[in-house]
């Protein structure tokens, strides 16, 4: 049997992160927005001229990295999150009806599928962004429609082998609507590959906001993204490597909680899933 061992610590530092974000105001020791050119670039605590009144050392700007490190959190959980749940509403219900409908449908989504898998996702979300301006919510709003298509593919794969089954073939000779049938016969049986495949994207999205972050066209300054926070302390990183590497690090151990639950519960909700 398959160690759970790495789903646990996944959900561990997950359940961390997200009681980080949620009582981010309770827990940061300083404000994440103060700015103070008396305190800038202090190393963190256990440096020869660190301090525990800021365990991680400040920025640039004199901003506590701890707090804005906690405050990150939360953006982070948000864009993923949010970019997650657009993502499987466009490429979920698009994957559902192409898999149903299947004939002239199916090739029509299917193209649209193709055109957007042609189409280099980041490279789409830089341009919009350009376009329409930055913030969190747009950042949001751009990755949603940039990333659906792995919703799309694996529901559409998944909603055509379990249109055949007898129970659809019961309902729909019950004269049941389709939209019934999509919504209480055969979205149950493909939501273990979705939630599978919502982890995942998660995880993408936090990855691409703060590539988006860093490349100066997604969340703005002073918001302490952690994409943001890379791209601020890129230039002291030969001096100064933490103010650099602390956001690095927590993106990563993030990222790694969400891909070590995704792995967990495709393992256990839906083990024929390719890995």
């Amino acid at each position: 049997m398959t160690s759970r061992w790495p789903f646990y610590l996944g959900l561990a530092i997950l359940a961390v992160m997200l009681v980080a974000a949620l009582a981010a105001g309770w827990l940061s020791p300083h404000d994440p927005y103060a700015q103070s050119l008396v305190r800038r670039l202090r190393p963190p605590a256990w440096e020869p001229r660190g301090s525990w009144t800021y365990p991680l050392g400040t920025d640039a700007f004199g901003r506590d990295t701890l707090s804005r490190l906690i405050h990150g959190a939360r953006i982070s959980l948000i864009v993923g999150a949010g970019g997650a749940v657009l993502a499987g509403l466009i490429g979920g219900t698009l994957g559902l009806v192409a898999g149903y409908a299947g004939g002239w449908v199916d090739r029509a989504i299917s193209m649209v599928i193709a055109t957007r898998l042609a189409l280099p996702a980041l490279l789409v979300a830089l341009a919009l962004l350009q376009v329409i301006g930055s913030g969190l919510w747009v950042v949001v709003l751009v990755l949603g429609i940039t990333v659906w298509d792995r919703f799309a593919v694996v529901m559409r794969t998944a909603t055509a082998q379990v249109a055949v089954r007898d129970y659809v073939t019961r309902a729909e000779a019950l004269g049941c609507s389709h939209a019934h049938i999509l919504l209480r016969e055969v979205f149950p049986n493909v939501a273990s590959q979705f939630a599978v495949i919502f982890t995942f994207e998660c995880a993408q999205c936090i990855l691409a906001a703060a590539a988006l972050s860093f490349l100066g066209l997604g969340i703005q300054a002073p918001e302490p993204s952690w994409g943001l926070m890379m791209a601020e302390g890129r230039r002291f990183i030969s001096s100064d490597p933490w103010q650099i590497g602390f956001a690095g690090a927590a993106l990563m151990l993030l990222v790694l909680a969400i891909n070590l639950v995704g792995d967990g519960i495709r393992d256990r909700l839906a083990p024929d899933m390719p890995r």
